[in-house]
């Protein structure tokens, strides 16, 4: 089925509960002639609640995180990883610190908010700020532990700054995760708040029962105090007073994230987005400003989750009231919630309509309300496509990128029923099919040249053209040559032209990052309408003077390392899927923009003569063609085969590319014992890469030194996959041990 570009592109920023329910309602119901683009700094979005829950060892990690990867892609909407930098209002585009700006017909604007430091001096490493929350538990892992290496017998001294909802509920929780980072080490809590009693705003009743609640756990209580600065591990007080302390978590009251100021928008006197009360900002831009990020002008709710909740309907009809230009509605914030609070021992304290009280049914309320939530917010199925503007036919499954190849049969079946005239000036062409042609001039060195283009793996333009680079320049860089131009040739879906200029202008942005790297650049192309979006380019390069290490080069006792870890393939067959984790995807996409120059720059150091790049034929594929080129054979130790992340338990799940089936014609070749035939690293021998690593043959005296400078290079995984051996019978073959 032809893709169709949108007419109208709605940018949800910051996946706080309210953008959230407007992604989930997505997933149900996309609207026509629409995208979603939903914008975060993290893969990973969290509810606030559950935190302390986590602290008090009642949930496990994951259970408060939304996995912005999977919902996003079972929900048809485009995720955008990266760091906002301000608002271009007139162009009514979004702008980043390292990539194109964003158009939008309407931007959302959910990011949260942040603990107020205003008024305080400086700051040390002793504070640990309690956002951004995706990254909390590890800092306040890492902490913990640098506290334990270096210290005595004295007890683990912690002050907590903030004697809201959330300080409080961190004040009772803490104490069972850091017993268990800290098992039979004593620790100390002091609470500081500056008003005369906790949870201001909350009920008398409410304050003394948690009140009691801390002093019968020997919390030590400052109250009427405010701190001055933190520096040389120790709080000073407004007072003068100083605290010692290991460990300072500040949760003072709610204030506007930097980043709010600089979009260039009317604020509030704490630094939210003004609103009208149907959330749109009162600058007259189409700005929604939703949760704690935005402030209704005249209404003086506090910042709470439950608002940001129940805002969620309100901005999901509104946006579609303002794309077909009806009248928006307004939003009135109800005047009575219930509140909860999680006192970590498996009761609650809870307020409603003035009545206070507590026990082990309010946790389990609690839990119930929480976990509903999540369990909505977890839920990554993809929905059934039935409407006209999606298609599920076996078609549109299939895997892109370089899973997205001609089978290596077919290709070889081809080229042999093909009568392909001799040129004295092809050094290296089909007759010795390699990574990439060598043409001599009648001046100068010889030029290299390489074609490689895929269908775009990913829905991220800007991605899709650096991968694309890097993926076809990595031929070039396997021969030894030096890239000097790339010509592109780009397939656009058909979509009004401001649509395709912005495709275009990304994709083209995004491969001029990564050719610039390597000194090369972009001297033209073609450019033509078609079903799905396809990119690749014709890369021109140096050989230079040296001998090309072609993959006939390869000798007996050679030891052949992979330069990447293998898997790109199946995780990108996972992600249409909505099946790979954000962790998953994070290292996926570290490997794929992953240029593969400066492994190629060890060549020379390290006398490796045969190289080759593991794509879309997958590792036995490539091998093979190495082994049949040389006229060897080769051992591999399966286990050695270094995997990305969450490659392991999908192909153990019997998850595999479109085109895995096809590389297992090699499989004729392979002499495998039985047993082995069901390790996921044997699938990985099939596995189409998407811009993989090398694989090189390199003499055994150097192995060491080799792995060393790749791991200096990057932190993927790299190991020594097998050897070459002699071929004692006609046909090269791999035995696997």
């Amino acid at each position: 089925m032809e893709t169709l570009l949108p007419k109208k592109s709605i940018v949800l920023l910051g996946l706080g509960h309210t953008n959230v329910h407007v992604l989930r309602m997505w997933r149900m119901k996309p609207l026509a002639d629409t995208q979603l683009v939903c914008v975060s700094n993290f893969p990973v979005a969290t509810y606030s609640g559950m935190l302390p829950g986590i602290l008090a060892g009642q949930y496990s990690t994951d259970r408060m995180s939304i996995d912005l990867v999977r919902l996003c892609a079972a929900s048809g909407a485009r995720l955008i990883q990266g760091n906002v930098t301000g608002l271009d209002i007139p162009q009514q585009q979004l702008l980043f610190d390292d990539r194109p700006g964003l158009p939008f017909d309407i931007l959302s604007v959910g990011i949260g908010s942040v603990p107020n430091q205003s008024g305080v001096g400086p700051l040390d490493d002793t504070v640990l700020a309690i956002k951004p929350m995706q990254t909390f538990l590890e800092r306040l892992t890492g902490r913990v532990q640098h506290w334990r290496e270096k210290a005595g017998s004295e007890p683990l001294r912690v002050v907590i700054v903030g004697a809201g909802a959330s300080g409080v509920e961190i004040t009772l929780c803490l104490p069972a995760r850091l017993q268990s980072l800290l098992p039979e080490v004593p620790f100390k809590l002091t609470l500081v708040y500056s008003s005369s009693q906790i949870l201001s705003g909350l009920l008398p009743g409410t304050a003394r029962r948690i009140t009691a609640t801390l002093e019968n756990r020997g919390v030590e209580l400052r109250s009427n105090t405010r701190v001055k600065d933190v520096t040389n591990s120790q709080v000073t007080l407004d007072s003068n007073e100083v605290l010692d302390a290991d460990l300072v978590l500040w949760a003072t009251e709610a204030s506007g994230p930097a980043i709010l100021e600089r979009l260039g928008l009317p604020l509030d006197e704490r630094g939210f987005l003004r609103t009208h009360a149907n959330l749109l900002s009162t600058s007259g831009s189409p700005v929604f400003a939703v949760g704690d990020a935005g402030t209704i002008e005249g209404n003086t709710s506090p910042k709470a989750g439950v608002y940001a909740v129940r805002q969620g309907p309100f901005l999901w009809d509104n946006l579609q009231r303002y794309l077909s230009g009806k009248p928006l509605l307004d939003y009135v914030p109800q005047a009575h919630f219930l509140k909860l609070l999680n006192t970590g021992d498996g009761r609650s304290v809870g307020e409603y309509m003035g009545s206070s009280f507590e026990g082990a049914w309010c946790w389990w309320l609690k839990n119930y309300i929480d976990g509903r939530f999540m369990d909505m917010c977890q839920d990554y199925s993809p929905m059934p496509m039935t409407t006209g503007d999606r298609d599920e036919s076996p078609d549109m499954m299939r895997c892109a990128g370089c899973g997205g190849k001609v089978s290596g049969s077919v290709l070889s079946r081809v080229l042999q029923r093909l009568d392909i005239p001799a040129h004295k000036n092809v050094l290296l062409g089909l007759d010795q099919p390699d990574d990439a042609a060598i043409i001599q001039t009648n001046q100068g060195n010889p030029v290299t040249v390489t074609v490689d283009f895929f269908a775009a793996p990913l829905d991220d333009p800007y991605l899709v053209g650096r991968i694309a680079a890097l993926n076809s320049a990595s031929d070039v860089f396997a021969l030894g040559a030096r890239p000097i131009a790339a010509l592109a040739s780009a397939n656009l879906p058909v979509g009004n032209p401001r649509a395709q200029e912005q495709m275009l202008y990304e994709l083209l942005q995004g491969s001029l990052e990564e050719f610039r790297q390597m000194g090369a650049t972009l001297v033209g192309g073609h450019t033509i309408e078609g079903p799905r979006l396809t990119i690749g380019f014709t890369v021109l390069a140096d050989q230079g003077s040296g001998a090309a290490r072609t993959k006939g080069r390869l000798r007996q006792g050679d030891q052949l390392v992979l330069t990447k870890p293998v898997g790109t393939g199946v995780l990108l067959a996972a992600h249409m899927q909505a099946a790979c984790r954000a962790e998953w995807m994070q290292v996926l996409l570290q490997s794929m923009l992953h240029s593969n120059e400066a492994a190629a720059q060890l060549l020379d150091r390290y006398d490796i003569a045969a190289v080759t790049d593991v794509t879309g034929f997958g590792l036995a594929g490539h091998l093979l063609e190495m082994l049949r080129a040389a006229d060897t054979s080769a051992v591999i130790e399966l286990e050695n085969i270094p995997l990305l992340p969450g490659a392991r338990e999908l192909f153990q799940q019997g998850n595999e590319s479109t085109l895995a089936p096809a590389n297992r014609a090699t499989e004729t070749d392979i002499r495998i014992p039985e047993k082995k035939r069901g390790l996921p690293e044997y699938s990985a021998l099939f596995d189409p890469q998407t811009s993989g690593g090398l694989l090189l043959g390199i003499p055994e005296k150097y192995v060491d030194a080799v792995l060393q400078d790749l791991s200096r290079q990057s932190d993927l995984k790299t190991a020594v996959v097998g050897y070459v051996v002699e071929n004692q019978s006609q046909v090269a073959s791999i035995q696997i041990v």
